[in-house]
């Protein structure tokens, strides 16, 4: 998202305050490229300056970021019969649903905080693998309470330097993603490895057909 775009966005949760503030965090947990964290962070910063009541911009923000939660989970949800008619008899489908039913729980709290990135596909494939919603919900509002009160607590913390810690947040936001996305592949690899053994003598009956 573009400064200017979210110079504006930031002028109008000013000017409407905590419930404008509620949607746009409500759109991010959506997939609409809003900034949530910057302007959560920014919020904080200007509740310092005496802009906002912090205790209402958390609340409304933490509820916004629920409602948006929900409703992605209830896509993945509505999805669900549409992907098991052409996945469903996938063993590898099979396999990472059950996977994911097993440790739902560390990437939906975890994403809501740490690899932000990966929290809307989370909620898709929750819903989608026929994760139980009240569970979801659960670990959601755990991971959001936390986001919300970090990164806000941030910028009040920071105040005048929000912006740099917004760049800072995002970095390393960035760098745990590039770690998670390094780790899922080398897992994917080793278990592809496991279900595919090299034929060693295949191989070197091959590589010595072609000297």
């Amino acid at each position: 998202m573009s400064d200017s775009i979210t110079d504006i966005l930031l002028t109008q949760v000013i000017n409407h305050g905590a419930p404008l503030f509620g949607l746009y965090l409500m759109l991010g947990a959506l997939g609409v490229p809003v900034g949530a964290s910057f302007i959560l962070i920014a919020v904080g910063a200007f509740s310092q300056q005496g802009y906002f009541s912090w205790p209402e911009m958390a609340l409304y923000g933490l509820l916004g970021a629920l409602v948006g939660d929900a409703l992605s989970f209830g896509i993945g949800r509505f999805g669900k019969d549409e992907v098991n008619r052409r996945l469903g008899q996938s063993p590898a489908w099979k396999n990472a649903t059950d996977y994911f039913q097993r440790k739902a729980w560390v990437a939906i709290f975890f994403t809501r905080f740490l690899v932000t990135a990966l929290a809307i596909p989370t909620n898709l494939i929750a819903g989608g693998s026929g994760y139980q919603f009240p569970r979801f919900m659960w670990y959601d509002a755990l991971g959001e309470t936390i986001w919300v009160l970090l990164y806000g607590g941030l910028g009040y913390l920071f105040g005048s330097q929000w912006e740099i810690v917004s760049q800072i947040v995002s970095d390393f936001g960035l760098m745990l993603l590039g770690i998670v996305l390094i780790f899922a592949g080398i897992r994917l690899g080793m278990r592809w490895l496991g279900s595919h053994p090299l034929d060693t003598e295949k191989l070197l009956r091959n590589v010595q057909s072609r000297r």
